[in-house]
């Protein structure tokens, strides 16, 4: 009997819930430090993953969950221009 692999999963840093990696943005705290969304999912750094939905996003946020994640510290411009990026994103 053949092996048929199964999509990676990976959890929701806003609601905590599991999805297949494709249909979650990925987040990367790049090498210096700064956090940037990562739609090809190959940046080099850590990375977390939320929902291609605003309720995530912003609980994400609201919770401090990608600065935890991601263990760098987010401050209230980080976290504005993070939310403008995860945006765009959501509208590709």
């Amino acid at each position: 009997m053949p092996h048929t692999r199964e999509a990676p999963e990976r959890t929701c840093v806003g609601c905590r819930r599991r999805a297949p990696k494709g249909e979650l943005v990925r987040l990367a705290r790049l090498p210096s430090g700064d956090v940037s969304v990562d739609p090809a999912g190959s940046a080099p750094g850590r990375g977390a993953y939320v929902h291609r939905r605003s309720a995530c996003v912003d609980l994400a946020l609201r919770r401090g969950a990608i600065g935890r994640a991601l263990r760098t510290g987010l401050d209230g411009d980080g976290a504005a221009r993070l939310r403008r990026d995860i945006e765009g994103e959501l509208r590709a």
